[in-house]
């Protein structure tokens, strides 16, 4: 390591960044589509647009009870019946239900009553798939561990990022065009200055959002390691009583008409109904739970803990059994951790102007990461560190591969996955599945262009590419679809209009980022220059150094997660014996801190100036703290 702080923190910042940075970008661009998930979903399906005038009037309860109709006569053994009334003129009435483990759809003309074709539109993940991708890469729960490593190499990079830049402030004010990389090093700079409480939150929430999941140690610790456990925690830290399921019993009885218990919710709760889900129905035991609109709420409402309303009626009687209003709580409490967590990182507060800046600010956090990762290719093409020995060209030129794939390539891929959903024929079985395969497998075919093609020529075309897929996007919507931007604007559809209309503005950036690199860097990359104050020909020295960087690799990570864990679960044991907080908030409050812990470790393995004390002092801890569960393993 380094001989100082400052120093071990640029190199650890350099080099988490950079290692961590490829997958991170692609990570973080999708996470940031993923804001607009619901309008990139209704763009994707691409459902036509009714001759319908009424979707909110009298003729509801009557398109209503012909959907409960319709339901009953094909599905009357079905778990539940779900009814999802038109949200504006032109919108189809979608009814899901449930056979066995399979999930079933029709969709019902609101004025008419008209079954119509199936499907109805195109069946696809729609913005979801961006969701998915950004929290596992569409790894299961091997990407979602690596998702949650690569969240943790981020905060160790954002700290890091902090102590190595004291002029932090000053550089917010400093930018300077066309001076190479200096002017790489200002843009980085200014983009993380910008958004770093934004970056600190997303990624922090990130990772809480799966508290449990990432680290149930303090959860094993308390409630024990039995498959019912995380019941007694969420049955202690939830004060309200939920409402149960309610099993079949096997009798049959007839459904409650359902337009008197709408008209019933929109009273209690304030707002339409857009969504009827019938529980066992046909059965005595059947309940009906209808949900409020979000859409009709206004910014001054949209607060972080505004549930959707909701009322509960029994299926056979039409008595209320359970209303939850859409208003936020009026005390606060521990319960209602997570669900802050929750609205912080999926941005379920705040309307829309409160998306298009989450949106905005993922897209400055991907260019600051995007930026590090140039920087570092910028700067060694100057002068080398000889890091590799003799291999460091061929490690550097890997290096520029992997960042055109992954800054360029990845937005290659995400327009790619809207052009498969056209392409893909609308009955083709599976093609949800086929689009999500168009998006890997194109991403994989912009590494090995990457790694064909000179850097700077691999840069231009992949930008270029991206960026007439953007632009003509448009035409090939019209083409396969005969929709286009005017007849979404006509119905005032602003959601799939504004696809369309970003999707232009993100081609004409994307140009304009093509047309300088064509203009600014040479087609060739310049050879790997030596710095002299390297010592190349002591490979000893090298490997051992290798080696040391390793082992504290391993430290921070392995040792540090069994170090952390074991903290964390003594802290969820300690905490209610030694203040009066109750078992479940204890380990909340202790699993939350050990994020905290996780990313200190990773900051001090990494600052000390030997390794083998890294391995020392994550010992000793867990020595302690394993001493303190060993004392305290009768109490829960």
């Amino acid at each position: 390591m380094k001989s100082g702080f400052r120093q071990s923190m640029a190199w650890l910042h350099t080099w988490c960044g950079l290692t961590a940075g490829w997958v991170l970008c692609a990570i973080f661009l999708t996470g940031t589509l993923s804001v607009f998930r619901d309008p990139i979903t209704q763009w994707m399906t691409a459902k036509p647009v009714l001759s319908s005038t009424d979707a909110a009037g009298a003729g509801v309860d009557m398109a209503v009870d012909r959907a409960a109709a319709y339901l009953a006569r094909v599905a009357p053994e079905a778990r539940f019946w779900r009814i999802e009334l038109a949200s504006r003129p032109g919108k189809a009435i979608e009814m899901t239900w449930r056979s066995g483990k399979t999930d079933l759809q029709a969709a019902m003309h609101p004025d008419t009553g008209e079954i119509l074709p199936q499907p109805w539109g195109r069946k696809t993940e729609g913005g979801r798939h961006f969701m998915s991708f950004h929290y596992t890469l569409h790894g299961g729960t091997a990407g979602y561990w690596v998702v949650g490593w690569l969240s943790m190499c981020m905060l160790v990079a954002l700290v890091s990022g902090v102590v190595v830049h004291r002029r932090i402030f000053k550089d917010f004010f400093t930018f300077r065009v066309g001076r190479g990389q200096r002017s790489w090093l200002d843009a980085h700079n200014v983009t993380a200055v910008l958004t770093l409480p934004f970056l600190f939150m997303i990624v922090y929430t990130g990772l809480a959002f799966f508290y449990t999941s990432y680290l149930p140690w303090p959860l094993r610790a308390v409630y024990g390691m039995d498959a019912q456990a995380y019941d007694r925690f969420q049955s202690e830290l939830d004060h309200h009583t939920p409402l149960r399921a309610r099993p079949r019993s096997g009798t049959t009885a007839t459904l409650h008409a359902l337009a008197p218990l709408r008209q019933t919710a929109q009273s209690l709760i304030g707002r339409p109904v857009r969504r009827i889900v019938i529980e066992q129905p046909g059965d005595t035991n059947m309940r009906v739970r209808m949900f409020g609109s979000t859409e009709s709420r206004t910014l001054a409402e949209a607060t972080l803990l505004n549930p959707v309303g909701m009322v509960a009626f029994d299926g056979v009687t039409g008595a209320v059994l359970h209303v939850q209003q859409p208003t936020p709580p009026t005390a606060f409490s521990s319960e209602q951790i997570h669900g802050v967590i929750e609205a912080l990182h999926l941005v379920r507060f705040g309307g829309w102007p409160l998306k298009w800046l989450y949106f905005i600010s993922g897209l400055m956090g991907t260019a600051m990461m995007a930026t590090g990762t140039v920087l570092f290719m910028v700067k060694r093409r100057r002068k080398s560190e000889m890091e590799f020995g003799a291999a460091t060209a061929t490690v550097y030129r890997l290096v520029e591969a992997l960042t055109v794939s992954a800054l360029a390539g990845i937005c290659v891929a995400c327009i790619a996955y809207l052009y498969a959903n056209r392409w893909l024929p609308a009955a083709m079985p599976a093609r949800d599945v086929w689009e999500i395969r168009a998006f890997l497998g194109v991403w994989a075919l912009t590494l090995l262009h990457a790694g064909a093609r000179p850097p700077a020529r691999a840069w231009v075309e992949q930008l270029s590419l991206a960026a007439m897929l953007c632009l003509t996007l448009p035409l090939l919507n019209f083409s396969t679809t005969r929709q286009h931007l005017g007849s979404y604007l006509a119905i005032g559809d602003w959601q799939r209009g504004g696809v369309e209309l970003v999707t232009l503005g993100l081609g004409a950036v994307m140009a304009g980022a093509a047309w300088q690199v064509h203009r600014g860097w040479s087609g060739e990359p310049a050879p790997v220059a030596r710095n002299e104050r390297t010592s190349p020909s002591r490979p000893a020295v090298a490997m051992r150094d290798r080696w040391a960087v390793l082992g504290r690799v391993f430290a921070a990570s392995i040792g540090g997660y069994g170090a952390v864990a074991l903290l964390a679960a003594a802290a969820a044991i300690a905490l209610p014996r030694w203040t009066d907080m109750s078992r479940a908030d204890g380990v909340l409050v202790a699993t939350l801190l050990g994020f905290v812990f996780y990313t200190a470790v990773g900051i001090w393995a990494f600052s000390v100036r030997q390794a083998v004390a890294v391995w020392r002092g994550l010992a000793l801890v867990s020595a302690a703290c394993a001493t303190l569960l060993a004392l305290f393993r009768d109490w829960r």
